[in-house]
C-alpha cells in the first residue's frame, strides 16, 4: 500500500505525540496495520509490540492436550467438566472454541476409483422419506433402491413399511426390471439381511437365506460404518431426492410407484452413464442386461406371515386394524398371509378368510357373511333356550314343533306365543292346554291359547288381560301403592250419625 506524505506525518503525530497503538491507527486512517509498522520502522523507532492477552485457558492446555491424546473421541462438554472440577473459570462456548482447534484430526484417507464387470453386481440400500398420512395411520414412506455398479441401471419402489414381507418384494421386483440377476449384491448391514455379524463371522436372516438360495446371488454386507463402499447406490438415493421426489405430487402408493418407474425407464436413463460418458445408462445397460443370471422359472413367494389370536369377538387385529373371521374360531391362533393389497386368514392350511388390506389404523374390516352367521346363532341360541322350557313342561309339544315345519312355517312367532302362554298360565296348565290341543290335532298356537281360556271360563275365572309395559319400565313402575281410606270412613261416619233419630 502506498503511503503519501500528508498520511506518514500524521501516522507519526498520532503515535509519537498521542500515543495511539498501530491498531487504532490503522482504524482511524483506514490503511492497514503492517503500512503504519512500516513507517514507524522507516522513522528510525522501533518496531512497536503488540501486547497480547494470556487466555485463562493456558494453564489447562497440557491437561487437555494430555487427554485429548488418549483420548481423542472424548465430547468437548465432558472435557469442560473436568476441567472445571479442577479450577476453570470460563463459560462453555470460548472453551469448545478451543477444544475445535486442538482436537487431533485423523489423517485424510485416499480411495480407489473401484471398476466392476457388467452383471457382475449390485449395490442395495433403503431410503427413508418422511411419512404418508393414511386416514388416521401415519406411515413411513421408504424407497427400496436397487442399482447395477456398471450400468448405474436405476430400479426405484416405494412401500409404507421396511419389513421382511417388502425387503423380498424389492428384491423379486428389481430382478425382474432387470430381466436378470447380477452375481453380487452389496448391502449394508441391516437387520434384514443380516441377523448376527462378528468380524468378518456373519450369519444371515433365514428369510433372506431363501432368497439368495432361490436367485443364486452371493450378498456382500460392507464392512460397520463404510458407506463409501456401497457408493454408487448412496449416490443414486441423493439422486432420487434431488431429481424425482423434490416438488412431487401423487395421489397415493400405486401413483407414486406408477411415476417411480416411468422416471427410472426415461428420464434416470437417459443421463450419461458415469462410467463410460460416451453411452447414455439405457444404453450401458442393454449390454450389460445380457451378462445377468437368467431369473429362475417361479418368483419367490413374498407374503408376510405371522401369527395372530383371536379373542372372545370374532376379529383378528393385524397391523393397527380388525379383520372379520367366523365365530368358530374365537379364542384359537390363526396364520395370518399378507401382501399390500391382501390379507388372508388361514387355520392351519385352510383359508378361513380374506379381506382387501386397509393402511389406516382402528378400522373394522368385515366380511356380511361372518357378521350374520353370528347373529343367527345368537337369535338361534334365544330360541333353543325357549324350546327347552317348553319341552320341560310338556314333552309332547314336539309334535307341535314337527307339524310345523313340515308347513314349511317359521317357528319364531309361535314359540314367542307359546313362551307367553306358558308365563302366564304356568307349567300345569300350559302342558294340560298342549296335549288337549294336540289330541283334537290342533296345531297351532292359538288352538292352545283357545284352550287355556275354555278351562278358566269352565272354573268361573276371568280371562286373562294383558298388562302392556314399557320394555325398560323399572320395578318401582310396576307396583301400586294402596290409597289410604281414613278419609272415606270418616264421611261414612258422620253420614250415618246425621241420619239416626232424635231421641
Amino acid at each position: 500500500m502506498t503511503i503519501n506524505d500528508q498520511q506518514r506525518t500524521e501516522i507519526l503525530r498520532l503515535h509519537l505525540a498521542e500515543h495511539w497503538r498501530v491498531g487504532t491507527i490503522s482504524r482511524e486512517l483506514d490503511v492497514h496495520h503492517s503500512a503504519v509498522e512500516r513507517v514507524i520502522s522507516q522513522a528510525g523507532m522501533s518496531k512497536p509490540e503488540r501486547t497480547t492477552r494470556v487466555s485463562i485457558i493456558e494453564p489447562y492446555l497440557p491437561f487437555i492436550t494430555e487427554t485429548l491424546q488418549q483420548h481423542p473421541n472424548l465430547s468437548a462438554a465432558r472435557l469442560y467438566q473436568m476441567a472445571v472440577a479442577r479450577g476453570y473459570p470460563g463459560g462453555p462456548s470460548h472453551f469448545r472454541q478451543w477444544i475445535a482447534q486442538m482436537r487431533p484430526r485423523k489423517l485424510p484417507e485416499a480411495f480407489l476409483r473401484l471398476k466392476t464387470l457388467p452383471g457382475e453386481q449390485a449395490q442395495m440400500d433403503w431410503g427413508s422419506f418422511s411419512h404418508l398420512q393414511i386416514g388416521r395411520a401415519k406411515r413411513p414412506l421408504m424407497a427400496f433402491v436397487m442399482v447395477l455398479s456398471d450400468s448405474r441401471q436405476i430400479f426405484l419402489r416405494f412401500f409404507l413399511n421396511a419389513q421382511m414381507s417388502s425387503f423380498l418384494q424389492g428384491h423379486v421386483e428389481a430382478f425382474n426390471a432387470f430381466g436378470g440377476v447380477p452375481r453380487v449384491i452389496l448391502y449394508d448391514n441391516l437387520k434384514s439381511a443380516v441377523k448376527f455379524r462378528h468380524g468378518h463371522w456373519i450369519e444371515f436372516n433365514p428369510a433372506f437365506n431363501n432368497l439368495q438360495c432361490h436367485y443364486r446371488f452371493k450378498p456382500t454386507p460392507v464392512a460397520v460404518a463404510r458407506g463409501n463402499e456401497k457408493g454408487r447406490v448412496e449416490r443414486s438415493i441423493r439422486y432420487i431426492r434431488d431429481n424425482f421426489f423434490a416438488a412431487r405430487h401423487f395421489k397415493d402408493l400405486n401413483d407414486l410407484n406408477a411415476q417411480a418407474r416411468l422416471w427410472c425407464e426415461t428420464v434416470a436413463s437417459a443421463r450419461r452413464c458415469p462410467g463410460n460418458t460416451d453411452l447414455t445408462v439405457r444404453e450401458a445397460f442393454e449390454a450389460e442386461k445380457t451378462k445377468l443370471m437368467a431369473l429362475p422359472d417361479n418368483a419367490l413367494d413374498c407374503e408376510h406371515q405371522g401369527t395372530v389370536k383371536v379373542g372372545k369377538t370374532p376379529w383378528a387385529r393385524f397391523d393397527l386394524n380388525d379383520y372379520s373371521v367366523p365365530y368358530t374360531l374365537v379364542r384359537k391362533p390363526l396364520t395370518v398371509r399378507a401382501t399390500e393389497n391382501e390379507v388372508r386368514l388361514l387355520d392351519g392350511t385352510e383359508q378361513v378368510a380374506c379381506h382387501v388390506r386397509s393402511w389406516d389404523r382402528g378400522q373394522q374390516v368385515e366380511n356380511p357373511e361372518h357378521i350374520r352367521e353370528l347373529w343367527e346363532r345368537k337369535k338361534a341360541a334365544k330360541t333353543d333356550h325357549a324350546t327347552d322350557r317348553m319341552v320341560s313342561a310338556c314333552p309332547r309339544i314336539t309334535e307341535l314343533f314337527d307339524v310345523i315345519q313340515q308347513r314349511k312355517q317359521s317357528l319364531s312367532k309361535p314359540i314367542k306365543a307359546l313362551q307367553s302362554l306358558l308365563d302366564d298360565y304356568g307349567a300345569a296348565e300350559f302342558a294340560a292346554a298342549v296335549n288337549t290341543a294336540l289330541d283334537s290335532q290342533t296345531y297351532h298356537a292359538g288352538g292352545v291359547q283357545q284352550v287355556l281360556e275354555q278351562r278358566r271360563e269352565s272354573r268361573d275365572q276371568q280371562p286373562l288381560i294383558p298388562l302392556s309395559l314399557p320394555q325398560k319400565a323399572s320395578a318401582e313402575l310396576t307396583q301400586v301403592k294402596p290409597a289410604s281410606l281414613s278419609d272415606y270412613d270418616q264421611i261414612l261416619n258422620n253420614h250415618q250419625q246425621s241420619e239416626e233419630p232424635e231421641a
